[in-house]
């Protein structure tokens, strides 16, 4: 099936294929050597068109932020881990939902707010805040499990549910690194495994149940 083009209604509005295409070439190039011309290549507009819609690179690149969050939110919330009546099992379902979805090329699976976030924390703040709202949105809706899985389980300790749930976040974004420097998605998977057994230990899991 050939490139719809830039007159294809099926591809959306101008604004609509530059988030895509920021999406897409930050993840696989990062943001410094994602260019104006590369974003507008890729989503077939003109320069005009891109400075139409964003002031500035980086009014596109919060934009983008808010745009990965949008698609990723509604992903997460049809996610098959919310399904298991158990609270515990639906934190590791989490987990193990994680470890599948990473899959194919290594710009596909990992994740373009945490490749900001890197690359921009000192140089554009309002990038990296859109970042974080991002990151830390996804976990505070792990918390809410992490919570439950405590009270009925009746573990005590001197963590909360929003710091194993920010945990969480830093397994994977680590993963993502790790699988970026060794040019292998198992390292992220293999990170995951760890997270898995983590999570047991502190709810007390034996291991022989573990999967």
């Amino acid at each position: 099936m050939s490139r719809p083009t830039k007159h294809a209604p099926e591809r959306g509005n101008a604004r609509t294929r530059l988030l895509e295409a920021a999406r897409d070439v930050v993840r696989a190039k990062g943001y410094a050597a994602a260019t104006v011309d590369d974003l507008c290549r890729v989503a077939d507009v003109t320069k005009g068109a891109f400075f139409h819609h964003f002031v500035s690179k980086d009014a596109l690149g919060v934009a983008a932020a808010e745009f990965w969050t949008e698609e990723t939110t509604a992903f997460f919330e049809a996610a098959p881990y919310h399904q298991p009546a158990d609270a515990l099992e639906r934190v590791l379902a989490y987990v193990a939902f994680r470890k599948a979805i990473i899959v194919g090329e290594i710009a596909e699976f990992t994740c373009l707010v945490g490749t900001m976030a890197q690359e921009v924390y000192a140089s554009s703040p309002d990038i990296r805040d859109a970042c974080a709202r991002s990151i830390f949105g996804h976990t505070a809706t792990l918390e809410a499990d992490i919570e439950a899985a405590r009270r009925e389980r009746g573990i005590a300790g001197d963590w909360t549910a929003a710091s194993l749930a920010r945990h969480t976040q830093a397994v994977l974004q680590g993963g993502f690194v790790l699988a970026k420097a060794g040019n292998d998605p198992e390292l992220a998977r293999e990170s995951l495994d760890h997270l898995d057994r983590y999570i047991r230990h502190l709810f007390h899991v034996a291991e022989e149940h573990a999967k």
